[in-house]
């Protein structure tokens, strides 16, 4: 019987839909004693998973709960199958990018912070947010207090099955799409075009795993190649941009920016950027919703059944991603 390896804390509710043909095996936090398993599902923390693998004897295959494995490519020696979670976040993770993006072109982190001030006649001052960007000018009417995703091009760097739920949903607002990826395809580019799409783009979407390619794919040269004004959104891994370039970028007021994720992480308390004009930052949260533990289990269940049967296993790892 194959013997599959889960994090002791998690709860029963979630593993009613694994086959009768295997045996879970709850795996403490911190082993103190090996542990034989054929098949694990990864701790939810790196943390976590740090403690438990040294432990961890017999293991072929390694089902991760995230989409990211960088974390997990440092502990696995060759030979092991690793298997990431993609699919599984999709959902949270493009309405995180959308209501980012939404928030931003409706200037929400400056309403909140008048708000808090209690101040309501200030919010003519919201259009010096609109006068960052290229042929802005003053409206001599009115002033212009909140902007549109319509008609603003969109470049989406990472295009996999998170980037086509981040396109699916804004497509209903009638922005124009570009798309950049590992490889080239009809209607996706290649990631050597970099350089000649940046400036196009009113707002970029990162959604890629961290790579040696990928960190500080966005530095202080491609953030001068951004249009005054664009939006940055980083949904994928803190050290893709280089957080001393975003931070000098967002001082000058060259850009907007909207993290999920940052480098360092957590954020520590009286670090710059939590200070830095026109950002927005979350905790590393896009990902997270009630259903994501259901969803994740959900897909490693039917992965161990694939595993148990002696079938292809799905979202094996090759490379660094």
């Amino acid at each position: 019987m194959v013997r599959v390896g889960i994090e002791e804390s998690i709860d029963e509710s979630l593993l009613r839909g694994f086959t009768k043909e295997v045996e879970l095996v709850r795996i403490p936090a911190n082993p103190q004693d090996d542990i034989e398993i054929d098949f694990w599902i990864s701790a939810l923390s790196s943390e976590t998973g740090r403690l438990q693998w040294p432990r961890l004897k017999g293991v072929r295959a390694v089902q991760a709960l995230w989409a990211g494995v960088d974390s997990l490519l440092t502990l696995l020696p060759p030979g092991v199958t690793l298997c990431d979670a993609r699919g599984v976040h999709d959902i949270p993770t493009a309405e995180w990018a959308v209501t980012a993006i939404l928030a931003m072109q409706k200037n929400l982190p400056f309403y909140v912070e008048l708000q808090q001030r209690g101040d309501w006649s200030a919010k003519d001052k919201a259009e010096q947010i609109y006068l960052l960007s290229p042929g802005a000018t003053p409206d001599l009417n009115a002033p212009v207090l909140l902007d549109e995703i319509a008609d603003k091009t969109i470049l989406i760097v990472g295009y996999g099955s998170i980037g086509k739920a981040i396109e699916a949903r804004l497509t209903p607002f009638c922005p124009k799409f570009l798309r950049i990826a590992r490889s080239a395809r009809e209607g996706v580019e290649s990631v050597e075009r970099l350089d000649d799409l940046l400036p196009q783009a009113d707002i970029i979407v990162l959604i890629t795993p961290l790579t040696s390619e990928t960190r500080h794919l966005i530095d202080t040269r491609r953030l001068a190649k951004m249009k005054p004004g664009a939006l940055l959104v980083n949904a994928g891994r803190g050290p893709v941009v280089d957080t001393d370039a975003l931070l000098q970028a967002l001082v000058e007021k060259r850009i907007r920016a909207a993290i999920d994720v940052t480098d360092p992480e957590p954020l520590p308390i009286n670090h710059p950027l939590w200070k830095a004009s026109n950002l927005l930052i979350t905790p590393h949260v896009a990902t997270d919703s009630p259903m994501f533990m259901k969803r994740a289990f959900r897909f490693a269940s039917q992965q161990v059944e694939r595993y148990a049967r002696g079938e292809a296993l799905l979202n094996i790892v090759t490379g660094e991603y």
